[in-house]
């Protein structure tokens, strides 16, 4: 059975097939738990190649979306209301567009206006503000726990997964790194944009720019069918392509202390609970 999770403000999210459960510490210290069944599981669209990814990723965000502001209401003792978070999410949506497809591609076409190589240097750009982003925000406190939330889901997964019993002592034995991290994914995405965007061409700037983000649901797609083939194959080439991944969890992953890792055991029981 595969398990996901997501680190969040004070907590963790944690996925099973068909249910998530989300767990946070208040700021009396308390852990507040929660869990329903989801109503889009992955086995509903399980045989449409490449649209699967893409649903699934969608799946993904609007869940992860939902409990980052549940989370941050329950660790902050503030209730955000629906206009707070409607302009939130479209402010984080706007900046992500801006920031790794507006500022590559326009930074690009100034360099260059030779096709092939404006593709390679857009995709070397954004890769390179990709990371630049996370070095940047790494810098600070809040993130720098949420990094530690992030180690911790990842170990109690990897605890799991090992079948050893869900304590802190034994989830602290395991790494922070886990193979099927979404940052694995997203690195995956860009190098996989270079590729699919060097075969395709038109004059117009602008339905070049357009292109790209049409494009990048069907580039999340192909990255989807790819984890999932080297998932059961173990293709070398593959595993290649991860390894980037990896090494950048060594940034967005932080070694957690005995309290985060409660709050990640309590998410992951609990989805376990409910999945069984």
């Amino acid at each position: 059975m595969n398990i996901g999770g997501q680190a969040l403000i004070e907590g963790v999210l944690m996925r099973t097939p068909h249910h998530v459960a989300v767990a946070v510490r208040n700021p009396k210290g308390k852990i507040i738990t929660k869990a329903y069944k989801k109503e889009h599981p992955a086995i509903t669209y399980k045989h449409l190649l490449i649209i699967r990814g893409f649903l699934a990723l969608m799946d993904m965000l609007i869940i992860g979306m939902k409990e980052l502001f549940w989370a941050s209401e329950i660790s902050s003792g503030e209730k955000m209301s629906k206009k707070e978070s409607g302009f939130s999410l479209l402010f984080s949506i706007i900046f992500a567009v801006l920031l790794f497809v507006a500022l590559p591609f326009y930074v690009s076409k100034l360099v260059t206006e030779q096709y092939w190589l404006f593709n390679l240097l857009e995709g070397i750009l954004r890769v390179l503000i990709f990371v630049g982003y996370i070095l940047l925000i790494a810098r600070f406190k809040d993130v720098q726990r949420v990094f530690q939330y992030h180690g911790a889901e990842h170990a109690s997964i990897a605890c799991h997964e090992a079948k050893k019993s869900l304590t802190p002592e034994n989830v602290k034995r395991f790494s922070t790194i886990h193979p099927r991290c979404g940052t694995a994914f997203i690195f995956i995405v860009l190098i996989l944009s270079i590729i699919v965007f060097s075969f395709i061409y038109h004059p117009s700037w602008w339905i070049r720019f357009f292109g790209r983000i049409v494009l990048i649901p069907i580039i999340a797609g192909i990255a989807y069918e790819l984890l999932k083939l080297n998932a059961r194959y173990n293709i070398p080439i593959l595993n290649w392509f991860s390894v980037p991944g990896l090494w950048l969890q060594r940034i967005t992953t932080r070694k957690p202390d005995k309290s985060q890792i409660e709050v990640a055991i309590a998410a992951l029981k609990l989805a376990l609970r409910r999945e069984n």
